[in-house]
């Protein structure tokens, strides 16, 4: 049991965050998540959904083998198969936890799960009892909570505490719930269950209303002292609360929330461009803590009181978060150790190969701009020190476009063979897509959305792509960076495919190769 002050931080942001539309990341990406979760003081990493699939399985059987000092958690329905996989999946963590759940609502449970109460009932004692035999660290989790009848619920607590339940997670699903509602929840629930002490109560807030991170704060006024959340807040349809926004809440309003995390707030920045990078979401610039413009002021009166003072206008300061601020300005001249010094204070953590990689990179930067900001260098490594794994790398360009089709010469590596295709089209992009679709056929993949936006400002600026691949109702995002925009549209819908045949499994991939 967690010190009364103590928050615990649940991260889910490799299972839950995940099944945003768009979203996914091969087991390489998920280690590095897992590694910075590690790095940021996270509590607990739920790595993903043990018997999903054979490759999230292997995903969070090697996050729970990686981690050394976060418990490593399994979701799992409620069923004894689902228990099992989970188990097997976590069984070599330091600190292992099967994480199991079942539906609690009138609405769900008539029509999801077509049982009664009293069988849902049952089935919380039998399948806790089991992951409680074969786990030490059990948590059980009340779906749609929010919308459950009360004293239902109370029962269903009470049932899952006392066959052996550790952790009692009550999400609010949907994202229907108020900051006081969900408290009252909690409060109601902690005083009127007979074992609830026995337990630590967990929330869970989706963000549909845009009150997850509220709604969280509510509940830990209540008696809750574990929060699931995820990293800028990726989630299904409209997000989690994101951890950084309740970290910095709790550290920031000590006063009125008397409560500490093991959150390391100068590792925030860095995590949240990890996840970014590797899942292709862009934060928006005015996300709350790791937003573009979170410290930013162009206010006259704004910026009058910030040279006098910051504290007139931030209530944190930036390198609180791990976003350093420097004066440092980097071109073609910048040597390795000046630019090895920008990747630190940007967040950014790399091994010898891939600063070498990001470095070259760098230099063909340098010699195409006049200057390279921050924002470059950010694009630059997502884009390819991020990618850089991937099966199937663009390898050369080229392109012949005027008055009459554009004709495009393509050369991908895939799997390590390369192969060239020439085509033409409507445009350089349609010529560029078709020779794609030449060399890695995916006829039942639809491009669905294609947006092209300048890093910087200026005729010199990098460009970033944006590409929507989405096929049997999976959707992937992919993003590329160029001083070219036509070879970043490449390496973004190479990227998108690159995440397409993951989410389709390995097998896609060579049909496609061969």
């Amino acid at each position: 049991m967690p010190t009364p002050d103590t928050i615990l931080i649940f991260d889910t942001t490799l299972r839950d965050g995940e099944q945003s539309p768009g979203c996914s990341m091969n087991l390489e990406e998920k280690l590095k998540v897992a590694a910075q979760l590690e790095a940021m003081g996270v509590d607990i990493i739920e790595a993903g959904f043990g018997i999903a699939s054979p490759g999230d399985f292997e995903a969070v059987s090697e996050v729970a083998r990686q981690c050394g000092r976060a418990t490593v958690a399994s979701l799992a329905r409620a069923a004894i198969a689902d228990i099992d996989r989970a188990w097997e999946a976590v069984r070599h963590a330091r600190r292992p936890r099967i994480h199991t759940f079942v539906a609690t609502s009138p609405l769900h449970m008539r029509v999801k799960l077509n049982k009664t109460p009293d069988e849902v009932l049952e089935a919380i004692d039998r399948t806790v009892r089991h992951a409680r035999a074969i786990c030490p660290d059990v948590e059980w989790s009340a779906e749609d909570a929010t919308r459950s009848e009360p004293d239902f619920l109370a029962r269903a607590i009470e049932t899952a505490i006392a066959a052996g339940a550790t952790t009692i997670n009550l999400p609010d699903t949907v994202g229907y719930a108020t900051p006081e509602t969900y408290g009252a929840l909690f409060r109601d629930m902690i005083g009127r269950v007979p074992n609830a002490d026995k337990a630590v109560f967990s929330t869970h807030c989706h963000n549909d209303l845009g009150l997850g991170v509220a709604n969280t704060l509510a509940a830990v006024a209540a008696g809750a002292r574990q929060v699931e959340s995820t990293i800028n807040g990726i989630g299904e349809r409209a997000g989690n609360a994101a951890i950084e926004e309740i970290a910095m809440a709790l550290k920031v309003r000590h006063d009125v929330m008397p409560f500490r995390t093991n959150v390391v707030a100068t590792e925030i920045t860095r995590a949240s461009r990890l996840v970014s990078g590797i899942t292709g979401f862009q934060v928006q610039p005015n996300k709350a803590i790791v937003g573009a413009n979170a410290f930013a002021h162009e206010s006259g009166i704004h910026q009058d009181g910030m040279l006098k003072d910051a504290s007139t206008y931030e209530i944190m300061t930036p390198e609180s978060v791990g976003l350093a601020q420097s004066s440092l300005v980097m071109g073609k001249h910048s040597g390795r150790a000046a630019f090895r010094s920008k990747l630190e204070e940007l967040g950014y953590k790399l091994g010898d190969n891939a600063f070498q990689d990001a470095f070259a990179r760098f230099k063909l930067l340098a010699d195409a701009k006049k200057a390279v900001y921050d924002e470059d260098i950010v694009a630059l490594v997502d884009d390819e020190v991020l990618r850089g794994h991937d099966r199937i790398q663009v390898r050369d360009v080229e392109i012949h476009c005027g008055t009459g089709p554009a004709r495009a010469i393509l050369t991908l590596e895939v799997d390590g063979a390369e192969k060239t295709a020439a085509t033409r089209g409507n445009g350089p992009i349609d010529a560029l897509f078709a020779a794609i679709r030449e060399l890695v056929p995916h006829e039942q993949s639809v491009l669905e959305r294609y947006e092209v936006h300048a890093v910087t400002g200026g005729t010199d600026a990098q460009a970033e792509v944006s590409v929507l691949l989405a096929e049997d109702g999976r959707t992937v995002r992919g993003l590329g960076a160029h001083h070219d925009t036509l070879v970043a549209s490449v390496r973004a819908y190479v990227n998108a495919l690159n995440k397409l045949f993951v989410k389709r499994g390995r097998h896609a991939v060579d049909a496609a190769a061969g």
